[in-house]
Parts: C-alpha cells; sequence; structure tokens
C-alpha cells in the first residue's frame, strides 16, 4: 500500500508536470503586477533588503506607497535534494490556500503571516511585510504561542514538520510561523502524523518536531553560555508548556471523535512527561535531547542541507557519548540506532557522519 508521502509526492509532481497554476488571493491586493515583482531583484526600486538564507525561496523586503511587503519568490531549484524539497513551493501554496479556508470558515490561527497573494505560474506569494525578527530568547509568551499555533494546525489536520529558526518570526507581541513548505494533510482523528501510513512513525508529533528543529539547538547554546542548570529549567518550562496543550489537544481530539490509537498514543506521550515532570527530567532530556539531535542531522544529511548548526549538533552527540554513555543507555536514548550501542562504534559512527556534514555544508 503506497504512503502518505508517496501519495503526495505523485499527486505534487504530477500538478507541476500539467503546468497548471495555483492562485490563491487576489493581484489587486499586490504592491505592483505580479509580473512586476517575478522580476524583482536585490536593488530594485523599493526593495529594501532581500533575505537569501531560505533554501526555497529568496525573500524581498519591498516598501510601496508607505506600506512594507514580503515578495517571497521561488528560487530556480530548491536547495533541498529530495522530492519534498523539489514540491516545497506548490506545497506551500497548497497549505496557504487551505489556512485561508479554514480561517474563512472558523476564523483563528492568529499566529499564521496572511497571504495576500500567491501564483506557482509567476513563483511568487506576497504577504504583509513583519517587523521582527528570529527568536533569540525562548520564553513563557513565545512557548505558548507557538504550541497555541501548533496545536491549532493539528486540529485541522495540517501537520508542521518544520519549525526551524528561520521558519519562525517574533515581533515582540505575536510568535509568527511564515513558511509553510514541509507543512502537510493528515486526519487528526486518526493518524499522528502525516509521515508512513500515518500511524506507524509514532515518534513524530508536534513536541518533537520543534525540540528537533529549533529547541535543542537553543538548549545547546544556552548550556554553552550559561550551563546545565539553566538548561534544565529552561527544558522544564517548555516541557510543562507542552503537557498543558497535549492535555487540551487531547481533550479535544477525543471530543471529536478519536480512535482509541489516537487517544493512547497521546496519553503515553502524557504519562511519560508527568512522571519525568516529577522527578526524572535530567533523564528526559538526555533522551529528547539525544532524539532531537540525532533526528536534525539525519533531515540535513538526507536534505544535502548541512550547516555549522549541524557540526554542533555532531559534536553535541559526539561529547554526551564520550561523557554520558552509561546515562544515554539507562534512558533508552540508544534504542533506536543503527548500529550497536556500545561506545566505540557509536563514536565511529558519528564521527563518521560528522565528516559527510563538513563536505555537505550549503551556502544561500
Amino acid at each position: 500500500m503506497p504512503t502518505l508521502d508517496s501519495l503526495r509526492h505523485q499527486a505534487q509532481l504530477a500538478f507541476i508536470a500539467s503546468g497548471q497554476d495555483i492562485e490563491l488571493g487576489h493581484p489587486g491586493l499586490c504592491p505592483r503586477n505580479p509580473t512586476q515583482l517575478a522580476a524583482l531583484v536585490p536593488g530594485d526600486d523599493g526593495v529594501l533588503a532581500t533575505l537569501s538564507s531560505g533554501l526555497t525561496a529568496w525573500v524581498h523586503h519591498l516598501e510601496q506607497g508607505g506600506v512594507a511587503y514580503a515578495i517571497k519568490k521561488a528560487r530556480p531549484q530548491c536547495l533541498v535534494q529530495n522530492l519534498d524539497g523539489q514540491t516545497s513551493f506548490l506545497n506551500e501554496l497548497q497549505r496557504r490556500r487551505d489556512i485561508a479556508e479554514i480561517q474563512a470558515r472558523h476564523g483563528g490561527f492568529a499566529g499564521m503571516v496572511p497571504t495576500l497573494y500567491g501564483s506557482l505560474a509567476h513563483g511568487i506569494i506576497v504577504s504583509p511585510w513583519i517587523e521582527g525578527g528570529t527568536v533569540q530568547q525562548w520564553d513563557e509568551r513565545r512557548l505558548l504561542q507557538l504550541f497555541d499555533s501548533g496545536a491549532e494546525l493539528l486540529r485541522h489536520g495540517l501537520f508542521e514538520w518544520d519549525y526551524c529558526p528561520g521558519n519562525l518570526l517574533d515581533d515582540g507581541r505575536q510568535l509568527w510561523l511564515f513558511d509553510f513548505g514541509y507543512m502537510y494533510r493528515f486526519d487528526p482523528l486518526r493518524q499522528f502524523n502525516s509521515a508512513g501510513m500515518g500511524n506507524d512513525v509514532p515518534q513524530h508529533h508536534l513536541a518533537e518536531r520543534f525540540e528537533t528543529r529549533n529547541y535543542f539547538a537553543w538548549l545547546l547554546q544556552l548550556e554553552q553560555t550559561q550551563g546545565q542548570d539553566a538548561t534544565l529549567a529552561a527544558f522544564r518550562l517548555e516541557k510543562e508548556i507542552a503537557l498543558e496543550c497535549y492535555l487540551r489537544l487531547r481533550a479535544d481530539l477525543n471530543a471529536a471523535g478519536a480512535t482509541l490509537d489516537v487517544r493512547d498514543w497521546l496519553d503515553a506521550i502524557i504519562k511519560h512527561w508527568r512522571q519525568a515532570l516529577k522527578g526524572e527530567l535530567e533523564a528526559l532530556y538526555w533522551q529528547e535531547g539525544w532524539r532531537s539531535h540525532r533526528l536534525d542531522l539525519d533531515d540535513d544529511l538526507r536534505g544535502q542541507t548541512c550547516t555549522p548548526r549541524t557540526l554542533a549538533r555532531c559534536d553535541w552527540l559526539l561529547d554526551a557519548v564520550t561523557q554520558h554513555h552509561d546515562t544515554l543507555r539507562a534512558c533508552g536514548a540508544l534504542t533506536d540506532e543503527a548500529v550497536s550501542s556500545d561506545r566505540r562504534t557509536l563514536l565511529a559512527h558519528y564521527r563518521q557522519l560528522r565528516e559527510q556534514a563538513e563536505e555537505l555544508q550549503i551556502t544561500t
């Protein structure tokens, strides 16, 4: 039976091959006509800056008539070297259309950057320019907004895979998600996520995706600058907020008719976190830290999108094996390793992966 991923790839590649356009919003909301916006280059009149760090697109900061806009322009070739990368711009347009339709019916999605106009044929997405920057400090307000937005997406059948730092923007009041290239549809009442068959890779969920793609990289920096006590305190805050979010999510999905499998899956996560928060927090930190750094390393290697952050994660894994191997084995962090979990084998394995990451460094 084909997986959810393969079905999505098949449909999206067929759509691209057909030459059809997907258009949302209205060109009348654009500061210039779509053809002119698609032709923008750095230095053009009104282009205040161009952000080139995105793997799928560039973003021009355009000002026209005293109003600021973000003009996302698809790269000719996505830098992520897999099918998800090849279809990411189309996927973002499809998900923005989904979100706009849900908003029209139900409202909500306060943390999603709105779409003024988008077109696959023109390769552009136009949205308001949000004054702000990437998150430098994950405090209670930002964490609450992150989990609120993520859970709202899940309830409406949208699973976001990439909560990386570059996809989140904070304006001092609101945390915004503004990239939807790796957000996929699924059935939250019967499936855990949009991978595999929907219920055969239970390790992927909202908190895991945030921790893997973002939070543990930030905790790594925190540990280097403020030490282990500050890191564990920040981890506790995030886990307490995640627990309350999952309790609400479980209740909402149960009320909507979620299957026993989905309810039991969420119950197991909730039980595990509760026990850790009562006294086994450090074990959970090592377990989920190992998982997060290992999965993100794997993601970067498969997509051939390694950065200095990838190398820092490799170094964390190597240091953890060197200094905390017994703890990692005791807490179950090494259960899913592809190689033997003895210290020598793990060190050799992750040193080899680090060499691969060094060879696959990208420039944007």
